[in-house]
């Protein structure tokens, strides 16, 4: 037989779902369906964070107009109290609202995913609901509530005699806490429950026969399968916590004194120097050094997850 009657022979037996693919050229036809995204991606969040970093080196003077500084804006930085007051307070703040959701959001979960919870549908639906309202709405609507002297708290310190001030500069770092809380535990919640709906319920039948009990069934099956969910909680939470912005700028007009300065969080700060004081180049840098710090953490808890994970 001849070499083309071969390969002839060959073709006729080669099944419809094959398809001959050369190695040696390279398949560009993933990115047709990429290149949407990809520009938009570059243009919306690339080129934004490259243009921050350029201007960053360079600062604007009253006489001369814009001069290269280098890193001048840096140095100032590390040496700005306001700046690592600011951080200070969004890094107690995470510390102590984090694991408080997060703590909230799992025991819902596990509460919704036992079956003995009546009206689960209800619950989980009402528990998420306040994450589809505007953070501006929130803060106003919870702004208004704490209000001493016409909110929610007035009327109860008229009722009771007391002298509650929930906006005191004292507490007011656990009021705006209550809110975030309050805000974004149904979201992480959904995120256990899709986690924990996985799990066969064959397991539970199979611990229940064996003699396991109702905590011991959360202990060995459900918080395991969490673990992978923590992880992205944390690391999510952890970031929206260094970027606090919304809720104590629209309770600064509420709160009464100076108690929410300009600098209370980082955001505020670098918002405040940029279209307040006329010193974008220095907010940039301020930018650019917060999405350090903030990822080098949430990298940070990605490695431990990752050992507790292959443990």
């Amino acid at each position: 037989m001849s070499q083309q009657a071969a390969v002839a022979a060959d073709a006729l037996h080669t099944p419809a779902d094959q398809v001959r693919v050369n190695r040696h050229r390279a398949d560009w036809r993933g990115w047709k369906f990429m290149w949407p995204f990809a520009l938009v991606f570059v243009f919306v969040f690339v080129i934004p964070i490259l243009y921050a970093i350029y201007i960053s080196f360079f600062q604007k003077q009253m006489i001369g107009g814009t001069k290269f500084v280098g890193i001048s804006n840096y140095i100032r930085l590390f040496h700005d109290q306001q700046f690592w007051s600011s951080v200070g307070r969004v890094a107690l703040f995470t510390c102590v609202q984090v694991p408080i959701m997060l703590f909230l959001s799992a025991a819902i979960a596990l509460a919704l995913d036992s079956m003995k919870l009546h009206g689960a549908k209800f619950f989980r639906i009402s528990t998420f609901l306040p994450y589809a309202v505007p953070a501006v709405v929130s803060t106003l609507v919870w702004g208004f509530m704490y209000g001493a002297k016409y909110g929610l708290v007035g009327s109860l310190n008229d009722w009771l005699g007391t002298n509650l001030d929930v906006l005191s500069p004292s507490v007011l770092l656990a009021s705006i806490g209550n809110i975030v809380t309050w805000e974004f535990t149904g979201y992480n919640m959904l995120i256990f429950y899709s986690s924990l709906s996985t799990i066969p319920h064959s397991l539970y039948e199979a611990a229940s026969i064996d003699g396991a009990g109702e905590w011991q069934i959360v202990k060995s099956i459900k918080l395991p399968e969490l673990k992978g969910s923590l992880a992205i909680t944390v690391i999510f939470s952890i970031i929206g916590s260094f970027q606090l912005f919304n809720e104590p700028s629209i309770l600064q007009n509420m709160v009464p004194g100076n108690a929410i300065t300009t600098y209370y969080t980082p955001n505020m700060y670098a918002y405040n120097l940029s279209f307040a004081g006329n010193q974008s180049n220095y907010a940039a840098a301020l930018a650019i050094t917060m999405a350090v710090i903030t990822m080098a953490i949430a990298y940070a808890v990605q490695l431990n997850s990752m050992k507790e994970q292959m443990k």
